[in-house]
């Protein structure tokens, strides 16, 4: 990055400052986050999109369905599936985003999450006992998620 700042006639920075750029760094973390779960949930309703049947949209065409009946009406409830497996997947990646915030930042400069506060109490502090509590509420904030993708996942078995 210096390379190019210094050709168009800048001066070089210290990139790794965290303080240089700390209102940014939740920002930065945010769009990180985002690039790593792109890839993932693009592939996914890529998939879905092309599994929708082609007799269903060409009916709706027949029917003088507009494009934006056809997308709320028959491709939103058959990518409904795909939409909650997508969300809860990247809930629970965000409720465990320990490996970006650590190692960007090492949870400093206001980008402490809910695991850079475990590791930090278990490893660090040797505050075992706090660090377990925060562990605990962090798989109560994720269980609730998982139940409710289980069970989904349970009653799409169920009509099959």
């Amino acid at each position: 990055m210096n390379a190019v700042v210094v050709a168009l006639g800048g001066q070089p920075h210290g990139w790794t400052n965290y303080t240089a750029i700390s209102p940014w760094n939740n920002l930065f973390l945010v769009i990180i986050v985002v690039w790593l779960q792109t890839g993932f949930a693009m592939v996914l309703f890529s998939a879905a999109i092309k599994g929708i049947p082609d007799e269903s949209l060409e009916a709706a065409r027949v029917d003088s369905a507009t494009e934006i009946q056809l997308f709320f009406s028959i491709m939103i409830p058959y990518l409904m599936g795909t939409i909650i497996s997508v969300t809860t997947t990247i809930i629970i990646f965000a409720l465990k985003s320990f490996d970006v915030v650590w190692v960007m930042t090492g949870g400093q400069f206001g980008t402490d999450v809910i695991a850079t506060q475990f590791y930090r109490q278990s490893f660090i502090n040797r505050n075992s006992g706090f660090g377990s509590s925060i562990a605990i509420v962090l798989l109560v904030a994720v269980i609730p998620v998982m139940v409710y993708n289980l069970r989904r996942i349970r009653d799409e078995e169920a009509f099959r």
